[in-house]
């Protein structure tokens, strides 16, 4: 999304385990809408300790219910995590943090609603097998951007978000900075 929007940026892999993190603040209680924010702020900080520049840390995390479903690691989980989507209101928790040094310059966390369909197991099968290891990718076993999009009767928010960063109000902050065309 960076890219397509016309911004110059190297990628940097966080300094944490983002695994460990997670347990940590599923473990103290964190809400989704809590977890998805500071997953971007511990992934942003831990690289602009030892890089500088503007550093952009990201987290997105599906909540249903009361729950949060991860990426899926198989794709007996993904055809579990659809089936349990299928014909439900779920949210993407969005989040987006800039850092530099140690100082947290710019959050912004959007909540777009994606309601499914109630498909078939029959379109389930063929949705993915057609979808393959794509479908281990994205939290939900989704991309709508794709295939994912006939998954859906209705999505409430802002695109960008779903697609896992709030680039709009990213660029507008970074047009302040000075660091993308104004």
């Amino acid at each position: 999304m960076l890219e397509a929007a016309g911004l110059t940026f190297a990628v940097e892999q966080p300094r944490m385990d983002e695994e460990v993190e997670k347990t940590r603040l599923r473990a103290a209680g964190a809400l989704p809408s809590e977890q998805a924010p500071a997953l971007a702020e511990a992934k942003a900080l831990s690289v602009s300790r030892v890089r500088s520049g503007l550093v952009i840390g990201a987290d997105q995390m599906l909540a249903v219910d009361a729950d949060v479903l991860d990426k899926p690691k198989s794709a007996a989980e993904a055809r579990t995590h659809l089936a349990r989507l299928r014909g439900r209101t779920h949210e993407l928790i969005t989040a987006a943090v800039i850092a530099r040094g140690d100082e947290i310059l710019w959050r912004c966390v959007e909540t777009p609603r994606l309601t499914m369909r109630a498909f078939s197991e029959a379109f389930l099968d063929d949705y993915l097998q057609r979808a393959g290891e794509s479908a281990l990718s994205s939290v939900g076993a989704y991309q709508l951007e794709s295939l994912g999009a006939q998954l859906f009767e209705r999505v409430e928010g802002d695109y960008f978000s779903v697609l896992g960063l709030p680039l709009l109000p990213l660029l507008s902050f970074l047009r302040e900075q000075g660091t993308a065309r104004a």
